[in-house]
């Protein structure tokens, strides 16, 4: 046990203690704490709805630093844990190597849809669709015709959120103002909410009203800064509305927690290979809800959910800032 304590901390250590003869399930937060309100909360959501169900029960660690993504992966099938699910893209590097060493387990990774291992499920979300309709709600709620960005950390992920969201505002407003900023460039962007907060007051003096954060804990100080400074935000990953009630203009839904979910109640038995989710099978789309229906009018409503339509019908086609590491709305 100390050995375990050493490299992963005593309360990963305690994870990692029950027998393997349980072989339940196992989840590895990515940085930033499975209580971000954010990517990893929807994770954990998806995790205990499960748990909640059946009755089950699962294993979990929330990572402090890098170093230890191999070695949860490896103490967690090592003692039996079956499925393990990894919420993040960092997680490629070490499932790479461990995946192969432990063929009897099966593992399922967020934000990964590029391995091809036989006992893998990775799981891609077409971000860039839902967060073009939240980029449509901002642009009809803007009186000023200036929105903002804030992302996290800087990788192509991000970016495709950010690009997807401007496709939206310029496809109601074309000659709107998208203002981007984004946090930093080391995994410490995930969870910086005072930077958050000076980046919101930025965009706010360049005009913005609307401020979009895909920024994981970093955007618990977005959207305070929006409320506080009397604009409009709009929340990420999980449903955000509920934290400023009558602020948070919408949430764009990516639903981390139906995937999680998912992997739980297949178990052991657990489908591989490369999944997408996108709007057109639910895995994203916006929220609407009690806290913001008096944000968003019924025609708002509406030509969101036709645009909606015309994605799932294909007859609508916004552009993926991955497929090229291009964005016809905004430059980065």
């Amino acid at each position: 046990m100390s050995f375990m304590k050493t490299i992963l901390g005593s309360a990963a250590a305690a994870a990692l203690s029950a027998t393997a003869a349980l072989a339940d399930p196992a989840i590895i937060f990515d940085l930033g704490g499975k209580f971000d309100k954010s990517f990893n909360e929807a994770a954990f959501q998806g995790a205990q709805r499960w748990a909640d169900e059946t009755g089950g029960s699962f294993r979990e660690i929330e990572l402090q630093n890098e170093a230890q993504r191999e070695q949860a992966l490896r103490r967690f099938a090592e003692a039996g844990s079956n499925p393990i699910v990894m919420a993040g893209f960092a997680f490629a590097d070490a499932l790479s190597k461990v995946a192969p060493d432990y063929p009897d387990t099966k593992f399922a990774v967020i934000d990964v849809n590029w391995l091809s291992m036989p006992n893998v499920r990775g799981i891609g979300f077409n971000e860039h669709e839902g967060s073009y309709l939240v980029g449509m709600l901002a642009a009809q709620a803007s009186a000023t015709g200036t929105v903002g960005f804030v992302g996290g950390m800087d990788i192509p992920l991000i970016r495709r959120f950010g690009c997807g969201f401007a496709q939206g505002v310029k496809a109601v407003n074309a000659d709107a103002t998208i203002i981007a900023n984004m946090t930093g460039t080391t995994p410490a962007a995930w969870n910086d909410p005072v930077k958050g907060s000076e980046l919101t007051k930025a965009q706010i003096s360049q005009g913005a009203d609307v401020v979009f954060a895909a920024a994981g804990g970093t955007g618990v100080g977005v959207l305070q800064t929006a409320a506080d400074e009397g604009i409009l935000s709009i929340g990420v990953d999980s449903n955000q509305n509920y934290m400023h009630p009558g602020k948070v203009l919408t949430s764009m839904m990516k639903r981390v927690d139906n995937a999680v979910y998912e992997a739980f109640s297949q178990g052991d038995a657990l489908e591989t290979g490369n999944f997408q989710m996108g709007v057109a099978n639910g895995g994203v789309g916006y929220a609407l809800d009690e806290f913001n229906a008096s944000l968003v009018s019924a025609d708002m409503q509406s030509a969101v959910d036709a645009a909606a339509s015309a994605i799932t019908a294909g007859t609508l086609s916004v552009h993926d800032y991955t497929s090229d590491e291009t964005c016809p709305a905004l430059s980065f």
